[in-house]
C-alpha cells in the first residue's frame, strides 16, 4: 500500500511538470493562429498599416519555418463609436491569440474590453496619452505596439519652403482627435521657435472640412494637415480644393499626399505596419508579453512628392527639396 501511494503521488507530480511545460508553449503549437484586427475607418494609411502588418507576421513565421497557419478576423467600424464597441467585444468573445487594433480610437475600445489578451495597436501617435500603456518603454499594460508620430516640425519647414508671400501658414486638424491635439501642440511649439505665423482650425466631421477649408481661402500661403482620420478622409476633396487655388499642402502621412496633398516627409504605413507584425510574431512565438515590450516608432523616414498635384499648382519637382 505504501509503494502505491508513492507511485500515485510520483505520477501527480510527473503530469504537473507535463502541465507547466505545456503552459509555456507557443501559441502556434496549434495548427492555426488566430487575429483580431479591428479598423476604425477606412482610408490610405491604415490600408496600409493594415496589410503591412499581415506581410510582417506572415514574413516572420516563414523566415522561421513555421506552418502554421494565420487567420485574421478583420473588422472596420467605419468611424463609428458603437461599432467600435461592438466589434471589439465581438473579437474578444473570439478569443483571439492576439488582437490589433488600428487607430487611437480603435485601440483604446479594444483595450477597454479586455485586460488579458496580448494587444498591439499601430497608427496610434502617443499610446501614453491615450491612456494605452503606463510608460513607453515598459507599457505595464496588455497594450503595446507601434506609434505613427511623425516629424511635425520638419513637415512645417518643408511648408514654409514653399510657401509664397507672407500670409501665415494654415493648419487644419480635428480637435477630437487626440492624436491631432498633440501633432497641433508639437506645430505650435516649433512654429514659436522658428517665427513661424500659423492660423489653426479644426473640423469635427467631413462637412465642416469643407466649410473651414473655404474660410481659409485666400488667408493662408499653404495648408498642413496632421495625421488626422477625418482629414485622411477628406483628402480627395481638400485635395481638389487646394489645387484649384494653388495652394500647397503638406500632410502628415504619404498616403494622405498620396491622395491630395503635395508633399510630406514622414513615415511609410506599410512599413509601420511591418514592425507591429514582427512585435506579433515575438508575442505569438516567443511568449513576450506587451507588458515588457517597449513601444516603437517608425524606422525610417521618406520623402514623396505628388507631382501631378505639384505641376498643377505650379512646382517642379526639383523645387521641393527634403527638409
Amino acid at each position: 500500500m505504501k509503494k502505491l501511494v508513492l507511485t500515485s503521488i510520483a505520477l501527480l507530480g510527473l503530469g504537473l511538470t507535463l502541465a507547466g511545460c505545456s503552459s509555456k508553449s507557443s501559441a502556434s503549437d496549434k495548427s492555426t493562429l488566430n487575429v483580431g484586427i479591428l479598423q476604425v475607418v477606412q482610408h490610405g494609411s491604415l490600408d496600409e498599416a493594415r496589410q503591412g502588418f499581415k506581410a510582417g507576421l506572415n514574413h516572420e513565421l516563414k523566415a522561421h519555418n513555421k506552418s502554421v497557419k494565420v487567420k485574421y478576423h478583420y473588422l472596420n467600424a467605419q468611424g463609428d463609436q458603437a461599432n467600435l464597441n461592438t466589434m471589439s467585444q465581438q473579437l474578444v468573445q473570439q478569443k483571439n491569440d492576439v488582437l490589433l487594433g488600428i487607430a487611437t480610437p480603435a485601440a483604446q475600445a479594444l483595450a477597454k474590453k479586455t485586460k488579458t489578451t496580448p494587444t498591439l495597436v499601430t497608427a496610434v501617435t502617443d499610446l501614453k496619452a491615450a491612456g494605452l500603456v503606463k510608460a513607453n518603454q515598459k507599457p505595464a499594460t496588455n497594450v503595446s505596439g507601434t506609434s505613427d508620430l511623425t516629424p511635425v516640425g520638419l513637415q512645417l519647414k518643408l511648408l514654409a519652403s514653399m510657401s509664397k508671400g507672407n500670409k501665415p501658414l494654415g493648419v487644419m486638424y480635428n480637435s477630437s482627435e487626440e492624436n491631432s491635439v498633440l501633432q497641433v501642440k508639437l506645430a505650435k511649439a516649433y512654429a514659436k521657435k522658428h517665427d513661424l505665423n500659423l492660423k489653426v482650425v479644426s473640423a469635427t466631421s467631413t462637412n465642416d472640412v469643407t466649410s473651414v477649408l473655404a474660410g481659409l481661402q485666400g488667408k493662408i500661403s499653404g495648408l498642413y494637415l496632421p495625421t488626422d482620420n477625418l482629414m485622411a478622409s477628406a483628402m480627395k476633396t481638400i485635395g481638389q480644393k487646394a489645387k484649384a487655388v494653388k495652394l500647397p499642402v503638406v500632410t502628415g502621412s504619404i498616403e494622405m499626399a498620396q491622395d491630395g496633398g503635395t508633399a510630406t516627409y514622414g513615415i511609410n504605413y506599410y512599413d509601420l505596419g511591418k514592425q507591429t507584425g514582427k512585435m506579433a510574431y515575438n508575442v505569438l512565438e516567443k511568449n513576450q508579453k506587451p507588458q515588457t515590450m517597449a513601444v516603437q516608432t517608425s524606422k525610417k523616414l521618406h520623402m514623396y512628392i505628388n507631382k501631378a498635384n505639384a505641376q498643377a499648382i505650379g512646382f517642379k519637382t526639383s523645387q521641393i527639396q527634403e527638409p
